[in-house]
């Protein structure tokens, strides 16, 4: 089941946009096509979890800190049991 659904991060929606409506210089061009493609790779994952036949609960984009560190996790599969190990 999935808890919190994916959505479209805003630097992507803005670049979309401005692909549209400009010619991105190369750089800009490549980072848009980067954060496209990871886009479109995160999506096609959330349709093979969406498969999963076992009980667990899916997070997807959780922005998380630790040690003044800022991480984000794709995606997050909490089963039953849940181990968290910390360095």
């Amino acid at each position: 089941m999935t808890y919190k659904p994916r959505s479209i991060p805003m630097d992507l929606k803005i670049l979309r946009l401005l692909n549209i409506r400009m010619e991105l210089t190369p750089e800009q061009q490549k980072y848009y096509l980067y954060q496209e493609k990871g886009y479109t790779g995160e999506v096609q994952f959330d349709l093979l979890t969406e498969q999963l036949k076992s009980d667990c609960l899916i997070l997807n984009d959780l922005l998380l800190e630790v040690n003044n560190t800022s991480f984000q996790l794709d995606t997050s599969l909490f089963f039953k049991t849940i181990f968290i190990f910390l360095r």
